[in-house]
């Protein structure tokens, strides 16, 4: 049996006596696999530590897996991460996907003849997938993440709550009484936190969000933001101000205001979540939150380096500050000028 460091398919399968398809599902919870193989190859991981440090084909290749590479955010994260584990002297391995979300697709991470660790962008994948290969002792960090995560998995994001509070808190200090919300997919954790902050500062004035002013968008898109925005501008007493999950939400709820006849931030206020380029070349300047991708993906890539070399880390997950960036898009209600 090999003796590397981390174990792989291949050597549990053969310390278990099963294949590495036997092995591969386990480790994917596919379902297929009798409780007590389950239980033995499960055991076999645990029992596995690391015994020597020799020379591998993976020394030095790190794996970055993101699978939106359509979507701007994504694409600012992934060219931040490889700028940083290039300086470092790193070999990359790039895995693109346009439709995630199968854990299979995942597996080759866990040779450790192939990579030494990975930087896993938003990963779709169950949380249990991650749950395993960090019982694998696998090094890798979740830059950004869906779900709340175990304490044990690494992983940087940013304050989204924090965040959200602080802006909503800023549109309240302009005298907007009424503020709506649209949120993102409600599954994903960015959203539920986005939200949180919302509530809060709402709160720390002594209010409660109605429900008529929080509208679930969706899927982070400009349409979407449109489509959530139009109920929200038909409302008898509509609001006055309007806070998205992101600046693609944003720029919809323009395009909204625009088709009811509404001007920015002349009748309202709009405001968005990113920073990105968008929020800078639309018009109006979008008043946003900005999340520091760049400090985001340095800090993952500092701590994979981290975890690769054993080297003892005080946070195993790190959560970085965001900046209030006023555009023109907010301006006080117009019952108040």
């Amino acid at each position: 049996m090999s003796q590397v460091g981390r174990p792989t398919i291949k050597d549990i399968a053969l310390e278990v006596g099963v294949s590495t398809a036997t092995v591969s599902r386990v480790l994917n919870d596919s379902g297929r696999v009798a409780a007590s193989t389950r239980a033995a190859v499960l055991s076999a991981l645990q029992r596995r530590s690391f015994t020597s440090r020799r020379k591998r084909v993976s020394d030095g290749l790190v794996a970055v897996y993101c699978p939106y590479v359509r979507a701007d955010y994504f694409g600012l994260l992934l060219s931040a991460v490889v700028d940083s584990l290039e300086r470092h002297g790193k070999r990359l391995m790039l895995n693109f996907e346009d439709t995630p979300g199968e854990a299979e697709r995942l597996s080759p991470l866990l040779l450790c003849e192939m990579t030494e660790g990975a930087v896993l962008i938003l990963p779709p994948e169950p949380m249990e997938f991650l749950v395993r290969l960090r019982a694998l002792n696998y090094p890798f960090v979740v830059l950004d993440t869906r779900l709340p995560l175990p304490p044990n998995v690494a992983a940087v994001s940013a304050a989204h709550m924090a965040g959200a509070q602080m802006l909503t808190s800023y549109l309240i200090g302009l005298g907007h009484e009424r503020i709506a919300a649209i949120c993102g997919p409600p599954e994903w954790l960015s959203s539920e936190g986005r939200l949180a902050g919302f509530r809060a500062a709402l709160a720390e004035t002594g209010r409660l969000a109605p429900a008529e002013l929080i509208e679930v968008g969706g899927e982070p898109t400009i349409e979407n933001g449109r489509r959530a925005a139009r109920p929200l501008l038909a409302l008898p007493e509509p609001p006055t101000a309007i806070v998205t999950y992101n600046d693609k939400m944003a720029v919809g709820v323009m395009h909204a205001a625009a088709e009811a006849g509404l001007r920015v931030p002349d009748d309202l206020t709009v405001a968005g979540f990113d920073g990105f380029e968008l929020s800078q070349i639309v018009r109006p300047r979008l008043t946003t939150v900005r999340q520091p991708v760049n400090e985001m993906a340095l800090m993952s890539v500092e701590l994979l380096l981290r975890l690769i070399e054993r080297r003892e880390t005080d946070m195993l997950q790190v959560v970085l500050g965001t900046e209030l960036v006023i555009g023109g898009s907010s301006a006080p209600p117009p019952a108040s000028r």
